[in-house]
């Protein structure tokens, strides 16, 4: 395998931007299966996959999100044609001796709370990158944030208690003129990385 066409790169990361204006153009459920298909065969841990993504298409299910978004949010989210709710199951072990057949692996989880969380959670963020690439794959733009009440979204979509929200990401064509201007700027290799 080789390095991926430029125009690929481009896609993904070099013109790829956070969008926070949208244009009026519908998300179809069929982008959004394509989507969840690309993302769930990144890598994970004894392949445990424990994102869980709800999607909030209405403004009906978008109102309810409403009180737990911080207000730097709250106009770019409500706005968005689809909010995508990422979760983490902290059940997600149970699934195990389907998702990982080649070893015993439910046991290293059941009844280790702390493990279970650590695991949970890294993957379920580690599940997210792969989820913002694959929908640039798909053509979407993306807007994901981290400004909203856990527990207030928890308690309003996952009641239950076994899904642990983790971020939102909200989903669409974004609007190039809602762009603030160039992209922040990174760190470069020599500042963040060392080969020893």
């Amino acid at each position: 395998m080789g390095k991926i066409a430029e125009e690929c790169l481009d896609q993904l990361f070099h013109d790829a931007r956070i969008h926070n204006q949208w244009q009026d153009r519908v998300v179809s459920n069929e982008i959004l299966e394509d989507l969840y298909n690309l993302m769930r065969l990144g890598p994970t841990s004894a392949n445990c996959s424990p994102l869980r993504i709800l999607f909030l298409r209405s403004k009906a299910s978008k109102e309810r999100l409403r009180p737990h978004l911080s207000p730097g949010n709250l106009e770019k989210t409500m706005v968005a044609p689809v909010v995508a709710l990422l979760a983490y199951d902290i059940e997600f072990y149970e699934h195990l001796p389907y998702l990982f057949p080649f070893a015993q692996a439910r046991e290293w989880f059941a009844g280790k709370p702390d493990f279970i969380q650590e695991t949970a959670f890294r993957n379920s963020s580690l599940q997210g990158g792969y989820f913002i690439l694959s929908a640039r794959a798909c053509g979407l733009d993306c807007g994901p944030l981290s400004g909203f009440s856990n527990e207030g979204a928890d308690k309003e979509f996952f009641p239950e208690g076994r899904f642990k929200s983790n971020f939102l990401c909200n989903l669409a064509y974004g609007d190039p003129a809602g762009l603030p201007g160039p992209r922040a700027p990174r760190l470069s290799f020599d500042e963040a990385c060392k080969i020893i």
